[in-house]
């Protein structure tokens, strides 16, 4: 185990993202991963793990993830985990580009948890994540818990406790509408990925 001090924070690793998400950019899981931060990184070669702390940046590709500190971890089998943690003030963020279109997924949340194995993203802790065509945001969902499926393309939700953005804890959900038939020859061509779909548990509160 050795630790990076600055300024040696900006570390190039060659990982690729092993079972990537469907929905994200499919270049991505190939180019190398970057992670930076204002504190020390403490990297262990034996246990495959990282551990940043200070304004952490993780980028591969369009993939691009910000947090107070950042755990990484690569499985024997070659999956990744990561754990990006913030606070109530300042939340991690994480952002890509969907593949295949123009549409860009971002969210934010206390606590982001990435498995690669699961194909899951999960968002815990004033949770908002936004679909966005261009810069314009088409769908946004707001809950204390937000989880990804990326095989299915499907989300679950969660309310919880009241927040300044949310004071009722409720789930919350914005939906672009599909354009009807009739309508489509007037309208701008659509995506070419599809809206988000809500699993058939989204409204559930704990």
């Amino acid at each position: 185990m050795f630790t990076l001090n600055p300024p040696l924070c900006l570390v190039a690793l060659l990982i690729t993202t092993g079972g990537a998400a469907a929905w994200a950019e499919r270049a991505d899981r190939g180019r190398p991963m970057t992670l930076e931060s204002d504190q020390p990184c403490t990297v262990s070669l034996l246990k495959q793990t990282s551990v940043c702390s200070g304004n952490v940046v993780i980028s591969q590709g369009t993939l691009q993830i910000r947090a107070d500190k950042l755990e990484l971890r690569e499985t024997p089998e070659g999956y990744q985990m990561a754990l990006a943690t913030g606070s109530a003030a300042k939340p991690a963020t994480y952002r890509q580009k969907r593949d295949g279109s123009d549409e860009t997924v971002e969210g934010q949340a206390q606590r982001i948890d990435y498995d690669s194995r699961a194909g899951t993203l999960r968002f815990e802790g004033a949770a908002v994540v936004r679909r966005l065509r261009g810069s314009t945001v088409a769908d946004e969902i707001q809950g204390q818990q937000i989880v990804w499926d990326s095989t299915a393309e499907s989300f679950n939700v969660r309310g919880g406790a009241a927040t300044a953005s949310n004071p009722g804890g409720r789930v919350r959900a914005v939906i672009t509408p599909r354009v009807p038939p009739d309508d489509a020859a007037a309208a701008p061509a659509p995506a070419a990925s599809g809206a988000l779909k809500a699993s058939p548990s989204l409204g559930d509160r704990r």
